[in-house]
């Protein structure tokens, strides 16, 4: 592998707080050091890069995506306030203007939507499938939700899909549950050739934004095993040219036999479980609480039926995962978002490490996807078990705060307390960030700053902490710090992102998160300014191992 000194920049490295130049070298950093001591390497770099003051950074690693899903929500109708969709009327008239964009040219695939969120429209309510029908003039149509927990359908496509009479299904075409479920398998019919196409396309994007790996949750309605087995050997060698993919099948165990045949049929996956889903979501009203939803009175019939949401699996359930997955030697991973589906995983929890021990679940370091609603009984066994926590800052920025999404469903008093970031570090519990793509696109430094402004400024962490949760947090949540990625200092795998920022300052260590990621040493590595005012870092090149993911720097 050729050689490449990158110089003339600003390297974030623990290890060498002032470099200013980095040695690339058999997938490697091979050199740090200043430009004063550049001309000791500089003859046996076979490229050399000019930075002109760029940045250097460990590649980001996202905790949580769905590709297959972001594949088809790049490729679909986007129907998010991005798309200038700010009302019933303006779903309506996109897709009709889809349907016919379809019919002219002579396609019969169903047409995918993604992206609504009827809590920012005017009339507060989805379309429902006679509009759809009427302005596709009856043509197969799926609209999934912002959180993807939920989506509205045609009444062809809810025949062919299933749905009709399925648990979840109503009659305004609005399907959760199991009926939802059938229609994303139905949505996702195609040959292995397109699939891998999806799955490039969603990788791609991921690299253009700095992220050199994700975690991939699969679950038998988004995709199948033999699906996720080609794109782990798909990406398995940087040689790819892609991101590395972590994956997670969501398949419920009884007994550790169960468990080691899903590991067999699926070479090289790290968990089981991820999107394995205790409850739904918010947005839906599908996340299992204690008390009831505070906006029932303005919800579809479905939701008044369920005025707590639905509990997906029991405690029972859940500590025969745990126990199978442990004594399989792999990860356990849970979807929870509600209060009441965090006390019956938790509960699980403490029924396996009665039969398996403390250490052997802390050792298994099995993981909580989302984790929104913890109180403080919830987060000491969080830390007994030494359990991580995969979130979504983002979540946060879109539906916390005075009058958003959350303070809708739930009241203000235990909206307040969603995602509550610094008490979570505080605490010594491990964070990993992810966006959830599709439900929020690719945009780790956006996570960043949407952790450091979190709507209760007691729970808001550093940039600092921030960074570090979305970059070693992320090998750390997916078993691979052994690696040394994460990190740029001698040795360590050249998993890199090069940056055009804006003004670069120190980010003090934040106090209440010394347990795990604070450095008091004097010359703390630089990050851009975030936020009004500051450009937002624009990635010129992801690197995976050395070879070049994403590059917008061009010729050297």
């Amino acid at each position: 592998m050729r050689s490449t000194l990158y110089r003339n920049g600003v390297i974030h490295s623990q290890a060498e707080p002032f470099a200013e130049a980095v040695l690339v070298a058999d997938g490697v950093v091979a050199w740090l050091g200043s430009e004063s001591t550049v001309h000791t390497v500089l003859d046996g770099a076979d490229e050399v890069v000019d930075l002109d003051g760029a940045l250097v950074t460990p590649a980001f690693v996202d905790a949580h995506v769905h590709l297959l899903e972001t594949g088809l929500a790049l490729r679909g109708l986007d129907l998010s306030p991005a798309a200038g969709i700010r009302g019933l009327a303006d779903v309506l008239d996109a897709v009709a203007a889809a349907a016919r964009a379809a019919r002219a040219q002579g396609l019969d695939a169903p047409l995918l939507g993604h992206g609504w969120d009827e809590t920012r429209w005017p009339e507060g309510r989805p379309p429902t499938r006679s509009e759809v029908d009427r302005a596709t003039d009856g043509a197969p149509v799926y609209l999934a939700r912002r959180d993807v927990h939920s989506a509205v359908v045609s009444s062809s496509f809810a025949q062919v899909a299933g749905c009709v009479g399925a648990d979840g299904w109503s009659d305004d075409g609005l399907v959760t549950g199991d009926a939802h479920h059938r229609a994303q398998a139905a949505a996702r019919t195609m040959s292995p050739g397109a699939r891998e196409e999806l799955y490039r396309d969603a990788l791609t994007a991921a690299a253009r934004h700095g992220i050199a790996s994700v975690h991939e949750h699969s679950t038998p309605s988004l995709d199948s095993r033999d699906g996720l087995a080609a794109l782990l050997e798909l990406t398995r060698d940087a040689a790819s040219g892609l991101p590395l993919v972590v994956g997670y099948r969501a398949e419920l165990c009884e007994t550790a036999d169960d468990a080691r045949a899903v590991l067999e049929a699926v070479p090289g996956l790290t968990g089981l479980g991820g999107d394995l889903v205790v409850d739904g979501s918010l947005g839906s009203r599908t996340a299992a609480l204690r008390a009831p939803y505070a906006d029932l009175a303005t919800g579809p019939r479905l939701v008044a039926e369920h005025p707590t949401g639905r509990l997906l699996l029991t405690a029972e359930e859940v500590a025969n995962h745990v126990a199978s997955v442990t004594r399989a030697g792999a990860q356990a991973a849970f979807h929870v978002i509600g209060d009441r589906a965090m006390d019956e995983v938790l509960l699980g929890i403490r029924a396996a490490s009665d039969v398996e021990g403390v250490p052997a679940l802390r050792t298994a370091g099995h993981r909580l996807e989302h984790a929104e609603m913890v109180d403080t009984r919830t987060l000491a066994e969080l830390v007994l078990h030494g359990l991580t926590v995969s979130a979504q800052p983002r979540f946060d920025a879109l539906w916390g705060g005075p009058g958003q999404m959350y303070e809708r469903r739930l009241g203000a008093g235990r909206a307040a307390a969603l995602n509550p970031f610094a008490d979570l570090a505080a605490a010594g519990v491990p964070l990993a960030f992810g966006s959830d793509s599709p439900v929020t696109p690719f945009d780790p430094w956006a996570a960043v700053l949407a952790a450091m402004r979190h709507h209760d400024p007691t729970q808001r962490i550093s940039a600092r902490a921030a960074f570090r949760a979305h970059t070693r947090g992320g090998w750390r949540a997916g078993r691979l710090m052994h690696t040394g990625a994460g990190e740029i200092r001698l040795g360590a795998p050249a998993t890199l992102a090069i940056w055009a920022a804006g003004p670069l300052a120190v980010q003090a260590p934040d106090s209440r998160v010394a347990a795990w990621s604070t450095d008091p040493r004097a010359g703390t590595p630089l990050l851009p300014e975030l936020g009004e005012g500051a450009p937002a870092p624009a990635c010129l090149r992801t690197l995976r191992d050395g070879v070049v993911l994403h590059d917008a720097l061009g010729p050297s």
